[in-house]
């Protein structure tokens, strides 16, 4: 495992400035290039599934807690996905939608303005949580992998040396994380790449998006830059993020331009974090191992 939180070979940049130079362009042309694969067929996917009242929704949240992805038994199996034999079903209220009909002068002219939808009452109906079927595996937007070997625990260390408070909780689900403002929420459960890039990304918008810069920028900018600066340490660090970074922009509107606008927030942030995870000198790891004495 390496310590050294700058991966490269010969024919990749290695100071930590080309490093980051050439991991935004990567970004920005795959930008330039659209969506992925991967997106289009989670987008597709996506929109098959129904958009619940606020209603509804206190209601999944009461009957089953946890739930991330509901749909009906039927919109299951378009899926490619089945209920598991046993599992109880989510109530749900769905409306019934009658028809008026019209018989005015108006109506007789106009076929169009004869019958009216309107709304007759509510019923019960049954959906299910992605947890309670099986099947055929969902489209996944994002695919990050590699080994981030010590940077994980360099990362935690600077993200709490700023006072940022770092908390593991399933409340925030189906969030990977959030970031409240001087506070970090992350997801348990991900996989140590998702989990650092995830990290990478609260922690941008907590450098980034407090107070007055906040209010000054929209939330497609905010997202733009935290996910430009988890791609670029996460190339740093040698994760495999392929096209994930550029998907996750391309659903809040990002584009190219807009990223090349925030090129210099992007570029020193970066510089910073990257910094942080740089591993301790032969100077100051003595310095550590001598304070470490004293206590042991």
């Amino acid at each position: 495992m390496s310590s050294t939180a700058i991966t490269s070979t010969n024919n990749q940049p290695k100071t930590a400035k080309e490093v980051i130079a050439a991991n935004v362009q990567n970004l920005i042309e795959q930008l330039e290039a659209g969506q992925s694969d991967a997106l289009t067929a989670y987008l597709n996917a996506m929109s098959r599934f129904h958009n619940y009242s606020f209603g509804n929704i206190l209601e999944i949240a009461r009957q089953k807690s946890n739930a991330t992805r509901v749909a009906g038994f039927w919109k299951w199996k378009e899926l490619g996905r089945n209920v598991k034999k046993g599992e109880k079903g989510i109530r749900i209220l769905a409306p019934i939608i009658g028809v008026r009909r019209k018989k005015d002068e108006e109506a007789e002219k106009d076929i169009t303005k004869q019958n009216t939808a309107v709304l007759v009452g509510f019923r019960s109906a049954y959906v299910f949580d992605v947890s309670q079927t099986e099947g055929a595996e969902l489209p996944e937007l994002r695919e990050i992998s590699g080994d981030v070997g010590e940077n994980r625990d360099r990362l935690i260390a600077f993200i709490e040396q700023r006072g940022i408070e770092l908390v593991f909780t399933e409340r925030i689900a189906p969030a990977l994380g959030m970031s409240y403002g001087g506070r970090i929420a992350i997801l348990p459960g991900q996989s140590k790449a998702e989990e650092f890039s995830t990290l990478v990304h609260e922690l941008a918008h907590e450098m980034l998006h407090k107070a007055e810069r906040r209010t000054a920028t929209t939330k497609v900018v905010r997202e733009t830059e935290a996910e430009a600066i988890a791609f670029v340490i996460g190339k740093a660090v040698g994760l495999e993020t392929r096209s994930a970074s550029a998907d996750y922009i391309h659903l809040y509107h990002g584009n190219a331009s807009l990223l090349a606008e925030s090129l210099e927030v992007i570029q020193q942030t970066s510089a910073v974090i990257l910094a942080a995870l740089q591993p301790p000198t032969a100077a100051e790891a003595t310095m550590a191992d001598a304070e470490l004495a004293k206590v042991a």
